[in-house]
């Protein structure tokens, strides 16, 4: 009677990891340097860099150092927020990229927690370390880890237990940066200073002036990192640092605004024609709630366009889509919406009749999910706790009817006085007024859901250096014009009824007010540094 053997198993995949060892780390650069060589990394931008960070007062002090760099993330943020798959997970565990289908669209430098990826100034596409890939795949170590002059630097196969880098993280005590991003980092410190991990543990030089160098200017957004003292939990100071930006400039706040009024210019009329204020057969249905939608619809995906980096491979969100990310979610929802609007139009224009209900529930249902899905977008940038709020699809909608309710307001009266209107036209002062108790009432709602972000005390000290940094910093007057239209727009229909003038007007300031909030809070959100 024969026993078979048992098969031999076959060797594992390698999952590659890296220990910095800070014990020996003398911040003498020469892994800067080396990447820079190796990568053809331009002036102004890093694959990887040595933070310096300078604790106590002369003449008791002391110098810790940190090797930043991207931290190959089991679960990478980036690759699952890229909408064309040019952040991309290896079979191996490294995390790379592909420059030729980078639409630079920045959602991967706003995912990862870590400011681990930049713009490259020269080709404007999206890069970062990616443990010298070329090099491992023929056999030879990251080029950082060769000219390291005190061996601070192991990359190595954490399945495999007989290397350096298994025995060290098995060991060892080690640090990772962030683990509350559940990212699961394979970046491993041994001996990190905690004032260098915690990119909040020490206080940022007043005026962002740095030992050695003044910080570079690199036009890829505003400057990101908190400047004020309250952020330090430490007696220390970084003292040596890169230029650090913000990945979402204000083309980003104007396309969640243009993106409000797209979606609200048809959901008021909607709320308006089921409650009974508006009739089927209105203008301001047939004729104004597409044409608004659409063309605010138009410039949205306009001001998308126009915030690529590489604007002309736009079309990739379609051909080539990785279903994860919400860029590509909601570029389908917009195209959809956007059939929905051309039907609605066609019907009511070419055919001479209104467009039926269920169509009616369609477009809404979409302009619904054209609201609320860059709630989810900024849900995907891990790297900022101000967005990770539940409530925010919700805000959203509600701000697609402050918008909605505030352009229907203008098209109900600018319709009501035109007089090739015909006999369709049922704009009366009923409508304007009901139109006009919309927009009250969603400016009033989105007051108090600012009011609660601002008063309930933030889950992280990430988000409330955020919030501060909305509310009493750099964006406190975009912040403060937001409330202050907020209000008038909360008040509009009281303003009508004493002076009808002043109505339209708080109308107005409320549509400004709300492109202010927006900014405020979108940039804000980037404010507060994360290396």
């Amino acid at each position: 009677m024969s026993v078979e053997s048992d098969p031999v198993p076959s060797p594992a995949r390698p999952s590659w990891a890296k220990v910095v060892d800070q014990t020996r780390c003398i911040g003498c650069h020469a892994c800067t340097t080396a990447c820079k060589s190796e990568n053809e990394v331009p002036l102004s931008v890093t694959r990887t860099y040595v933070k310096y960070v300078d604790t106590g007062a002369f003449p008791q002090a002391r110098r810790s150092f940190q090797v930043t760099r991207c931290n190959q993330c089991e679960s990478p943020p980036c690759v699952a927020a890229c909408p064309t798959a040019a952040m991309f997970k290896r079979a191996d565990g490294i995390v790379d990229f592909d420059k030729s289908i980078c639409i630079g669209c920045k959602a991967c430098i706003a995912a990862c927690p870590y400011d681990a990826i930049f713009i490259n100034p020269d080709d404007h596409s999206a890069e970062k370390c990616n443990f010298c890939a070329h090099r491992l795949d023929i056999g030879l170590e990251p080029a950082c880890v060769v000219v390291c002059p005190t061996e601070a630097l192991l990359v190595g196969d954490m399945n495999d237990p007989s290397s350096e880098v298994a025995r060290i993280i098995n060991r060892d005590p080690v640090s990772v940066r962030r683990p509350e991003k559940e990212t699961k980092p394979k970046l491993y410190y041994k001996g990190g200073d905690q004032v260098t991990l915690d990119p909040l543990a020490a206080q940022r030089p007043e005026g962002g002036l740095f030992m050695w160098s003044e910080q570079g200017d690199v036009d890829h957004g505003v400057p990101s990192g908190h400047p004020g003292p309250w952020n330090s939990s430490a007696a220390a100071v970084l003292s040596y640092d890169i230029p650090h930006r913000a990945p979402w400039d204000f083309r980003v706040s104007l396309y969640t605004w243009t993106k409000s009024i797209a979606a609200g210019a048809y959901l008021a009329p909607l709320l308006l024609l089921m409650t009974g204020a508006l009739s089927p057969t209105s203008l301001l249905w047939t004729l104004a709630a597409p044409v608004v939608a659409g063309f605010f619809l138009a410039l949205t995906g306009l001001v998308l366009i126009w915030d690529l980096e590489h604007p002309a491979r736009f079309l990739l969100i379609f051909r080539r889509p990785q279903w994860r990310s919400w860029l590509v979610r909601g570029g389908f929802i917009i195209g959809g919406y956007s059939a929905a609007l051309a039907a609605h139009f066609a019907i009511a224009e070419f055919g001479g009749v209104p467009p039926p209900p269920w169509l009616g529930w369609l477009g809404g249902g979409l302009a619904v999910l054209t609201a609320v899905y860059t709630a989810f977008l900024f849900g995907q940038a891990k790297a900022r706790d101000m967005w990770q709020n539940p409530l925010l699809p919700v805000h959203f909608l509600v701000q697609a009817f402050v918008a909605g309710g505030g352009v229907m307001v203008l098209a109900a009266v600018a319709m009501a006085g035109d007089a090739i209107a015909g006999p369709l036209m049922e704009v009366d002062t009923t409508t304007v007024a009901a139109a006009l108790r919309v927009f009250a009432v969603a400016s009033g709602a989105h007051l108090l859901m600012i009011a609660g972000e601002v008063f309930m005390p933030p889950p992280t000290a990430h988000a409330r250096l955020a919030e501060r940094e909305m509310t009493h910093g750099r964006f406190r007057w975009w912040f403060r014009v937001g409330l202050l239209g907020g209000l008038a727009g909360a008040a509009a229909p009281w303003l009508a009824a004493v002076v009808p003038g002043l109505g339209w007007a708080a109308v107005v300031l409320g549509l400004v007010a709300l492109l202010a909030y927006e900014h405020a809070y979108v940039q804000a959100g980037q404010s507060v540094p994360i290396a």
